[in-house]
């Protein structure tokens, strides 16, 4: 629980923030530890908007952690405490309502004589990804906190770019669709059926796709409110069973990565996360055993999520995760990836391997993905050209068909 406070400190300043515990007489013990005096305190009631939400806690920008990390891992590496770091960079979010009391919570806690890892697992405010808070354990476990800061702070940055440019690159494409539903939907709703109109005056067979375009006009216009209402709940019900459902997500996955081209590209990333993610963990010490299975949880996919969290739960009976993963029947990944691993566990070099196959694959992500967004653009316009010479053609048919 949060709670707002007002006060003063030990230097006679007035204070006004927020400190969170587990009910109010924690929170005030807390105060007392900090020597502020405290005038006023009430636990914070957030707004009717935010209680609607749907979340319990904000879900950070990607961006911002990067950010974040970056910052903190240069005030480390300049002497500065940890608790003050954290301190100096709250004062550049005290007016932002979602990572203030983000910020406010972790020094609360490290106030309190906790490490970094239990501060950043015991806040509410803020929902962290997994991987963050296990790279950020491990390393403060082996003293070199401030390195992977920068390493962890290079990954979500590059997450971040990869991220915006899909979205960039998606936009005018998306746009294009959403426009050519517009107008086909408009020419079947409007157009045909006044076209339609001019052949009933004429007691005239119409041709076969005259008479479908002309039945499929009829049904959008005398049903496009249950269309769109039904496109509306088929959109929840799909983003709701792929979170929701284990078996639906892993049948759609497993669909997904069938496809061909969409599927390679889906491989590449995956797996270009995974490699950067396991470079990064094992370069800081963590076993082999753990790191794979910290980084499968970062990915998306369930089939190759599942791939190597078995791969990981069976390197423990002293097999090669090269050799599982070769002999594995949930999904065949690419060949190279497996004798890149195979070579790294034989040279004792698995995190140097790893982080040059992320790099490798990233590349080739990007290639990819590039190639996919250019040919969105065409595909989608010749698919509609297509539809629109359809509609156009069947009502051209029966007017030059006719006896006037």
């Amino acid at each position: 629980m949060l709670f707002k406070y007002k006060g003063f400190d030990k230097s006679g300043t007035k204070v006004k923030s927020k400190i969170e515990a587990l009910n109010l007489k924690e929170a005030k013990i807390k105060l007392k530890v900090k020597k502020i005096i405290c005038v006023e305190i009430k636990e914070d009631n957030f707004s009717f908007l935010n209680k609607i939400s749907f979340k319990k806690a904000h879900k950070i920008n990607p961006l911002a952690l990067s950010v974040i990390s970056r910052d903190l891992s240069i005030y480390l590496k300049s002497g500065i405490s940890l608790l003050n770091a954290i301190k100096l960079i709250n004062e550049r979010y005290k007016k932002d309502k979602k990572l203030s009391p983000f910020f406010e919570s972790l020094v609360s806690f490290l106030d309190e004589g906790k490490n970094f890892y239990t501060a950043l697992d015991l806040q509410k405010s803020v929902i962290l990804p997994e991987f963050y808070l296990q790279s950020i354990k491990i390393s403060e476990d082996g003293g070199i906190l401030q390195t992977v800061l920068v390493e962890l702070a290079n990954y979500l940055k590059e997450q971040d770019g990869l991220n915006k440019q899909i979205t960039a690159s998606m936009a005018y494409p998306a746009i294009i669709l959403t426009v050519s539903i517009f107008v086909v939907g408009f020419m079947l709703s409007f157009i045909v059926p006044k076209i339609t109109a001019i052949f009933d005056q004429y007691d005239q067979a119409l041709p076969p796709i005259t008479a479908f375009v002309i039945c499929a006009g009829d049904f959008v216009n005398n049903n496009y409110q249950f269309l769109i209402i039904g496109f509306l709940i088929f959109i929840f019900w799909f983003s709701f069973m792929m979170k929701n459902s284990y078996k639906f997500k892993y049948s759609i996955d497993k669909f997904l990565l069938k496809i061909p081209f969409v599927g390679s590209l889906i491989e590449l990333t995956e797996l270009s996360r995974f490699a950067y993610m396991n470079s990064i963990l094992i370069k800081s010490g963590v076993p082999v055993v753990q790191s794979f299975k910290l980084g499968a949880n970062i990915l998306k996919n369930a089939i190759i999520k599942k791939l190597f969290l078995e791969a990981s739960a069976k390197v423990v009976e002293g097999e090669k995760i090269s050799k599982i993963l070769d002999k594995s029947k949930i999904y065949r990944i690419d060949i190279a990836f497996i004798q890149a691993v195979a070579i790294g566990e034989e040279t004792s070099q698995l995190g140097v391997i790893l982080q040059n196959l992320s790099e490798l694959y990233s590349q080739a992500n990007k290639d990819k993905i590039s190639i996919f967004l250019s040919l969105l653009e065409p595909i989608f316009m010749l698919i509609v050209g297509s539809i629109i010479g359809v509609i156009v053609v069947a009502m051209l048919l029966p007017i030059f068909s006719m006896n006037f």
